[in-house]
């Protein structure tokens, strides 16, 4: 078979570790000699689904749906879907949605060109790659970078954490570091390309090196992919408060290259509730471990993310996690509303939160943070940070970029007018903070 008569298209839902998957099957593909169509219309569509809470569910649904219209107009001839939606529900959506050719799970992404060339061929077709959950062989496949001015650098999968509310163990399976040289020999090839802001990732990225080299190596790869040549900005994302050492906030606080910034979900302020999802943090903990992180990296930007509405979260409960988050002033954060996920052990408990509650509460979280972030972004005025440039606004007027202070798609965007000349995607300018808002900062460059 010729598969350069053939074309594949790639849907990629959920996170930024889904997007690293999609990148690494749309590589292995094009290396065996596919076609890459970017408007989905094509021999094969693959549809990597987010299957983490309902609303995720939802859109992998109606994706897989509107995909099948399009199979029946005859703009795709076959659909695979992949990820963790079929890992855990493979069996109805092969029963439900007659329109899926194959389904894949988080184990058999490196299984994929096997799963194209059977449908082309028509021989041998196995419409179920679904085992154990996770795996990082894909990984070492190479990956088809699809953002422009930064790249993501996924350094682990699955996750040792048992949080009562989480099916991402049963999805991604367990904790399994990827090896130091592997994600260097990465991080070369992404420099080589021409990526200046690497941002790390993995479900607990403080964990990272407990499996295979018995103790927390996070600072350890900092330190090594600060070596790299090119490399001017390491983020750090999805970290846990207690993988928040001091040799981490020294490397942090030293190291140059590495971003005053992390991502450490919380989920919770009220010690019962925290013990009832069976988080290891308390809000003394947290409390502690943010002063640490304050008191030797004055200027670092801290976003977190919060659940309500947990079974028996009472509005005293409520009223602390509050309370707390006042007292705390994370810049950045994000609320969920509790989602019952099967094989989970909140999913059977009792005192269920109703969603007119969860609603109401998840508004009351985001208007509380509203004038923390505002707060937050109008103590930058005045600054002078060096920006990331994402894209162009689409009145061609401003630049979109983002500073230390700012991940890509979950913080607020900063408004760039540029003084002298032209300015280039993906290139690090100097910029003065002049204007800021709860969700937009602006600055002009110098």
């Amino acid at each position: 078979m010729d598969r350069s008569n053939y074309s594949i298209s790639m849907i990629s839902l959920g996170c930024s570790k889904n997007l690293v998957d999609a990148e690494c099957m749309v590589k292995r593909l094009k290396d065996a000699g596919y076609n890459y169509s970017e408007d989905n219309r094509a021999d094969v569509l693959i549809i990597n689904t987010c299957g983490f809470i309902e609303s995720a569910k939802k859109e992998a649904i109606d994706t897989i749906l509107s995909a099948g219209d399009l199979k029946s107009e005859g703009l795709i001839k076959y659909i695979i879907v992949s990820g963790c939606l079929p890992q855990r529900y493979s069996k109805d959506i092969l029963k439900e949605m007659p329109e899926v050719d194959i389904v894949l799970g988080t184990s058999h992404y490196k299984d994929i060109l096997e799963a194209v060339d059977s449908l082309l061929l028509q021989s041998d077709i196995q419409n179920e790659y679904v085992t154990e959950a996770g795996g990082i062989d894909h990984l070492s496949f190479g990956r088809e970078i699809s953002t422009k001015s930064f790249a993501w650098l996924k350094i682990g999968e699955g996750c040792l954490n048992r949080c009562s509310f989480c099916a991402i163990p049963l999805i991604r399976g367990k904790f399994i570091s990827r090896p130091l040289e592997e994600i260097l020999e990465e991080a070369r090839m992404l420099a080589g390309q021409g990526y200046k802001e690497i941002i790390l990732a993995a479900q607990d990225t403080t964990n990272y090196g407990l499996d295979l080299y018995k103790k927390r190596s996070l600072p350890v790869l900092l330190r090594e992919l600060s070596k790299i040549n090119g490399i001017d900005l390491i983020r750090v994302m999805y970290g846990y408060m207690d993988g928040i050492d001091d040799e981490l906030i020294e490397e942090i606080a030293t190291n140059p290259k590495v971003a005053h910034y992390l991502d450490i979900p919380i989920q919770h302020g009220d010690d019962e509730v925290l013990r009832r999802m069976n988080r290891r943090d308390t809000a003394d903990k947290i409390t502690e471990t943010l002063q640490r992180l304050r008191s030797r990296i004055p200027d670092i930007i801290i976003r977190t993310t919060v659940l309500v509405g947990f079974p028996g979260e009472t509005e005293e409960q409520f009223e602390t996690l509050k309370e707390n988050l006042r007292k705390w002033r994370f810049d950045r954060l994000g609320c969920f509303s509790f989602s019952p996920e099967e094989g989970t052990k909140a999913y059977d408990m009792d005192d269920q939160i109703p969603e007119e509650v969860k609603a109401h509460r998840n508004k009351e979280i985001y208007d509380l943070q509203s004038s923390i972030s505002l707060e937050s972004n109008n103590a930058r005025l005045g600054s002078i940070v060096t920006i990331t440039i994402d894209s162009i606004s689409e009145d061609g007027i401003f630049y979109i970029g983002r500073s230390y202070g700012e991940a890509p798609e979950v913080d607020p965007s900063i408004y760039v007018l540029a003084r002298n000349g032209e300015l280039q995607i993906g290139q690090r300018v100097e910029v003065e903070i002049v204007e800021a808002s709860q969700y937009e900062l602006t600055g002009v460059t110098r």
